[in-house]
């Protein structure tokens, strides 16, 4: 439902999540995860996947407390399972559902990381290596592979701080 009370589309609901996000990245943290959490109660529980897992996975990153980060990112992940390929295309040809677990994975890690948990951390951590092949030689696909590298790396060295590479929700 949007402001009016009528359903939107599929494509105005992505486009509604997608000027949250950028409301984010620009410094208003606080006002898109307001946006972002009426979104997630218009769409409820049982909503479209394509768009539970867009929005879990960035108001995930709104959030600079690794637990309340971790419910969001595990919701991310819960709605990917339900994802497939088909629904994907509907959004964008080129998708596949393959590639959305090596981020998903290594958010989760980093999470685990971040509260201390890190035998869970390495689970997740090895789930996001696992999927890499998923990825493309481009810009994403080499952020991701960095930040895999960085997560293990402070799973290994015990690390609880945030990584300075890690989105923030400050703003």
């Amino acid at each position: 439902m949007n402001a009016t009370g009528t359903t939107q589309s599929a494509q105005e609901t992505m486009a509604a999540i997608t000027q949250a996000v950028e409301l984010g990245r620009t410094g208003s943290a606080q006002a898109a995860r307001e946006w972002l959490l009426g979104i997630w109660a218009a769409i409820g529980p049982q909503g479209d996947p394509l768009h539970r897992c867009t929005l879990a996975h960035y108001l995930a990153d709104l959030y600079d407390d690794a637990a309340q980060a971790l419910c969001w990112d595990v919701r991310a992940l819960d709605a990917a399972e339900c994802l497939t390929n088909e629904r994907l295309r509907q959004h964008h040809a080129t998708l596949d559902i393959r590639g959305f677990y090596p981020s998903l994975h290594l958010n989760l890690a980093d999470n685990y990381r971040r509260l201390g948990s890190f035998d869970a951390a390495q689970q997740e951590i090895d789930a996001a290596r696992d999927g890499l092949d998923a990825l493309g030689d481009d810009g994403y696909g080499v952020m991701i592979r960095t930040a895999v590298d960085e997560v293990a790396e402070a799973i290994r060295s015990r690390a609880t701080a945030r990584r300075p590479s890690a989105p923030s929700g400050r703003g």
